[in-house]
Formats: structure tokens, C-alpha cells, sequence
């Protein structure tokens, strides 16, 4: 699959010194709690929950706009707590998705649209199609596709998924250029951008 570059203004985007790559549009509650590894693009609309818990995110992760982080929780008699998420190295996460899980491995790839459950645990080298509704404490085992609601194993990954999904997580970070800010500037009746 051909990435196809996607150019960002410099303006709305923090970019840290292990490359990250943070919209200014996205939320991160408890942001003392959220650790990105290092070259993780997190896009417009995004929400991730480190007041409830910590998030570690692992390397080279692409986190689709509105999509939603938030820590497992378990309810006991003496009210709810908070457990830590743990997602690995080159996940993707699909635009409007929540992850609700207590482990996503690394080389997973999730959907547009999907509701992981709370407490799952989603191995290395999964896949989860766009649409999918997983119920709580699901455990996808590697090189599994869940798809449907509720979800179901529907398939197989090849064993290449591992050098797959780091070609693409890398690929998508390469491919997502900053521009500087840029001005329109008309002449002879056409417009033209101009980089500053």
C-alpha cells in the first residue's frame, strides 16, 4: 500500500525532541502521565487519558484523528479503579476509534471506527477491521483478524505482519511533511504557495 504524503503546518503541530508529532488540536488529560517513545503522530481530535491512569505509547505509533485512549478500569465495592495502558511499537489506530484495552502489542494494526473493550488484551502482529466491536476482556491472539460486532476471528495474518506494519508505521511517519505556514501570494491571476 502506497502512502501518499500528507503536509501539516508547522503552527499546529509540537514537535518533541524524539520526534513526535502532537497536534495542538488533540487533548492529552494528565499529560505527566503519557509517555510517547519517540516518532509517534498524534493527530487532530484525539483524546488520551493519562488523568485516569498512565498511557505508554510505544515507537513509531500512528494515532488517527478523534480517536480515543483511556486506561481499563475495573469496578470493585468500594468504587472503580484505574489500570495503566501499555501500547506497543508500530500500532496503528484507526480515525473515531476508543481503545479501552489493557494491553495493545506491538504490530497491530486497528480500524476506523472500532471500540476495543475495556481490559482486552490485543497480542503482536493482530488486526482489527474497521467497524469492530470488541467485548470486554477479549484476548486477539497473534497474527488474528476480529472483525464484526460483536467480534469475531475472521481470518489470518501472514507471517510477514511484523516487517509489514514497521514498513507502514514508518512510511506513514516519513511521509507526514511539515510545511512552514504559507501565505497565498497571487500574480497574473493565479494563486500560488510560496514557502517562507
Amino acid at each position: 500500500m502506497e502512502i501518499q504524503d500528507s503536509h501539516y503546518p508547522k503552527a499546529q503541530y509540537i514537535e518533541t525532541a524524539t520526534g513526535n508529532r502532537v497536534s495542538r488540536a488533540s487533548v492529552l488529560c494528565g499529560s505527566q502521565n503519557i509517555v510517547l517513545s519517540g516518532k509517534v503522530i498524534v493527530l487532530n481530535g484525539v483524546i488520551i487519558r493519562g488523568d485516569l491512569a498512565n498511557v505508554r505509547v510505544g515507537r513509531h505509533c500512528v494515532i488517527s484523528s478523534k480517536a480515543v485512549i483511556r486506561p481499563p478500569f475495573k469496578k470493585f465495592s468500594k468504587g472503580v479503579a484505574f489500570f495503566p495502558l501499555h501500547i506497543g511499537d508500530h500500532v496503528f489506530i484507526g480515525e473515531g476509534s476508543i481503545v479501552n484495552a489493557a494491553v495493545v502489542g506491538s504490530y497491530v494494526y486497528i480500524g476506523k471506527n472500532c471500540v476495543i473493550g475495556r481490559r482486552c488484551i490485543l497480542k503482536d502482529c493482530c488486526m482489527i477491521e474497521d467497524n469492530t466491536v470488541l467485548p470486554p476482556e477479549t484476548v486477539v491472539p497473534p497474527f488474528a483478524v476480529y472483525s464484526g460486532s460483536p467480534a469475531r476471528h475472521t481470518g489470518d495474518l501472514p507471517e510477514s505482519t511484523q516487517d509489514l506494519m514497521t514498513d507502514y508505521t514508518k512510511s506513514s511517519y516519513h511521509h507526514f511533511i511539515r510545511v512552514k505556514d504559507m501565505p497565498l501570494q497571487v500574480k497574473e491571476g493565479t494563486a500560488k504557495l510560496i514557502e517562507i
